[in-house]
């Protein structure tokens, strides 16, 4: 079951997992030194940042089998209307 998931969903995780890194990465070489940032301050929002923005950025390539056949009902019933 759990390795269903993961192939389902790998693309997501992979963006949480890259953004996270990311989100370590821009901490550390360009956050903020006075503390007053409230983000890139402090490493772990700034990771917890970087994995959201990394899960909605891969969530755009990924193929989402439901929203397929919405697109496909759609251009059927306009199809009939004309």
């Amino acid at each position: 079951m759990m390795k269903g998931f993961f192939k389902k969903h790998w693309l997501r995780i992979a963006g949480i997992f890259v953004g996270a890194m990311v989100g370590y990465i821009y901490y550390h070489y360009v956050g903020c030194l006075s503390g007053t940032c409230p983000i890139t301050s402090n490493p772990y929002r700034m990771m917890i940042y970087g994995a959201l923005v990394g899960y909605l950025l891969f969530d755009l390539f990924s193929k989402d089998k439901r929203l397929e056949g919405v697109k496909d009902m759609s251009e059927n019933d306009f199809k009939e209307n004309d």
